[in-house]
């Protein structure tokens, strides 16, 4: 199913000794964000340990290699290829040798300038391992002449444009960072005296850490023998949180801003049904991510919520398709219509976003060869006509449907008897529960539905080519 993909999870601990257990567990926390590999880097104050392959983190992980990852601090990391082809290669945390000792990374986000920096650095030396943009920042850390850790990570980050929470690992100590406009989200926990940084407070429940407040945008943090240190040397920028992490990224039970995301998701719901309501005698949900809004829209409109399909979630990364053509066969394997709820009803099906809109025409035929006398889709968020770049595997503008059509045109061609998306202040409203003080508007990105960028995409202007031979 065409959905938008995950982007990467990121984790760290510092000074535990069940730090690669600890981590192991906050990956698969994180694993909704990053499905194709996994990675693990510890160290005993002396050097780095790693294990990393592509995978789910119980594919990738087992009692030898947890046990083969010595120490007791660690970062972790679960990725989706925004940038960088899918090739163990790109595994991360990234680990380098370079003048200062031994250097580790995990990257979660996108730089906006990352072939730009590239082309420079390799036209001045420098020789990739990897596709990925977070490569560029070791490079850039590396050739750094400052003195310190902390100046040549600053230096660095100020180089570096676009999207980045990013958590470092020397033996002396963890490094976080999120970039000055804090497009993805970076938090910080605690168990027992040992701090804890991850992408979402969701990998803080597992472990049972308990969770400290967010890594502000813009913010480095120093974990080591010393203690805790916070710095604020990036430059400052309006905070541009990214609003899909609220409608579809982040896992239910995490918090965002201080806001539970099940809530939020729920409140979107509630508000898409002011907005557009229908005439309907059940609600069912496109699972899982437009469960809660489901919920909400059939709370506010008083109309039964039902479970109108059921979901794999035994699906592999591989699977043999039948040779005799089966119609809508890819749907097919991931959600069941339950024919006895729909049956001659007038079902409201709600979602939390249409991509190229395949999908969407798809279900709703599922829906009507189930019986259903009426079909009328509804989604929890604005129409998305412009691409991300900010670490969101989103495809070309062009191939966005709400890009080139309007809302009816989409309703033709997914086929619903009616089609409602959120608007913009719909959702502002939800996600800061009606908070003006919060002056969300102006703090989140809605960058793919209005197409406007906090950060210049800088690599759009690169022609980046292969030296010539002769």
């Amino acid at each position: 199913m065409p959905k938008l993909r995950e982007e990467c999870g990121v984790f760290g601990i510092y000074d535990h000794p069940e730090a690669a257990n600890f981590t192991y567990l906050g990956l698969y926390s994180l694993q909704h964000r990053g499905q194709e590999s996994a990675g693990i880097v510890s160290t005993d104050g002396e050097k780095l340990y790693s294990h990393r392959e592509m995978g789910l983190v119980t594919e990738v992980f087992d009692g030898e290699s947890i046990s083969s990852l010595q120490g007791t601090t660690a970062i972790g990391h679960v990725r989706y290829s925004t940038t960088g082809s899918s090739n163990n290669k790109n595994t991360q945390p990234l680990i380098m040798n370079y003048e200062k000792g031994e250097l580790a990374v995990g990257h979660n986000g996108n730089l906006t300038n990352a072939k730009t920096l590239r082309h420079k650095l390799e036209k001045e030396g420098s020789i990739f391992q990897s596709t990925t943009d977070t490569e560029v920042i070791v490079h850039l850390i590396a050739r750094s002449k400052e003195k310190t850790f902390l100046k040549r990570i600053i230096e660095a980050l100020t180089q570096c444009k676009g999207a980045y929470s990013l958590v470092f690992l020397t033996p002396k100590g963890l490094v976080a960072a999120r970039d000055p406009h804090g497009f993805r989200p970076l938090v910080l926990g605690k168990i027992d005296n040992s701090y804890v940084v991850a992408s979402e407070t969701c990998a803080f429940e597992l472990i049972g850490a308990n969770y400290i407040r967010e890594i502000e945008p813009g913010e480095i943090v120093f974990i080591n023998e010393s203690g805790i240190r916070s710095f604020k040397s990036l430059p400052k920028k309006q905070h541009k949180y990214c609003v899909f992490e609220n409608i579809y990224f982040s896992r239910p039970d995490s918090f965002v801003q201080g806001r539970n995301i099940y809530q939020m998701r729920k409140s979107m719901g509630k508000q898409l049904a002011i907005e557009s309501p229908a005439n309907a005698d059940i609600v069912v949900a496109v699972p899982d991510s437009g469960t809660p809004a489901a919920m909400g829209y059939a709370e506010q409109l008083g109309i039964p919520f039902e479970t109108g399909f059921l979901r794999s979630h035994y699906i592999g990364r591989t699977f043999i398709e039948p040779q005799q053509s089966i119609r809508n066969f890819g749907v097919k394997l991931k959600l069941s219509v339950i024919k006895e709820v729909i049956d001659g009803k007038k079902v409201v099906v709600v979602d939390d976003s249409i991509v190229r809109g395949t999908t969407s025409r798809k279900i709703v035929k599922m829906i009507r060869d189930a019986g259903a006398k009426e079909v009328h889709m509804r989604i929890s968020s604005p129409p998305m006509k412009f691409s991300c770049y900010y670490g969101i595997d989103t495809p070309l503008k062009e191939e966005l449907i709400a890009h080139s059509l309007e809302v009816e045109k989409i309703k033709d061609y997914i086929t619903s008897d009616t089609l409602g998306y959120l608007s913009k202040e719909g959702i502002t409203k939800a996600v800061t529960n009606g908070d003006k003080s919060f002056n969300e508007r102006s703090n989140y990105c809605f960058a793919c539905f209005d197409g406007n960028y906090p950060v210049e995409i800088t690599d759009e202007k690169v022609s980046h080519q292969q030296m010539d031979l002769f």
